[in-house]
């Protein structure tokens, strides 16, 4: 399962395997930062090539993602749906299963509420899988949380 969170500055992603009767384990997670101060188009292209990346090294069977949100910003809201695109496209291409979720569906299956924080949302990661101390950065843990959800939601 890759849980991806998107952005046009930081991506974050986990890699979480959570198969049949065993507990839900971290394989991997990571940001994906496209090259700082580049054009847009050349941010979305690193985006798609880390994403597939990632699909080609762990093979997964669903991609779940954070869906758009509207934000106060209409250029930001457009800008992130456009690194949300290129990711559906990584995963189509891949003919891998898609799973999108609003992040305040993401926080309440994760931390019990819609109205977390980050801080919140990477605790609650770090107590799922027996982590040690939350994912960092934070993008980081909110991509493991949108793979927790998808497991936590198809049990």
């Amino acid at each position: 399962m890759l849980g991806v969170d998107p952005g046009t500055v930081v991506t974050g992603y986990g890699v979480v395997d959570g198969g049949g009767r065993s507990r839900a384990q971290l394989v991997e997670c990571g940001v994906i930062r496209p090259a700082r101060g580049a054009a847009l188009p050349v941010r979305l292209a690193d985006i798609y090539d880390g994403v597939c990346e990632l699909i080609s090294r762990h093979q997964p069977t669903v991609v779940a993602l954070e869906s758009v949100f509207l934000r106060r910003n209409v250029h930001s809201t457009v800008t992130l749906g456009q690194a949300h695109g290129v990711i559906l496209l990584a995963a189509a291409q891949a003919e891998v299963t898609i799973a999108r979720y609003p992040p305040a569906t993401v926080k309440k299956a994760v931390v019990g509420t819609g109205r977390a924080g980050k801080r919140q949302v990477g605790y609650m990661v770090a107590q799922l899988l027996s982590l040690a101390a939350p994912p960092a950065p934070a993008d980081a843990a909110d991509g493991v949380a949108v793979a927790l959800t998808h497991l936590l939601r198809r049990q």
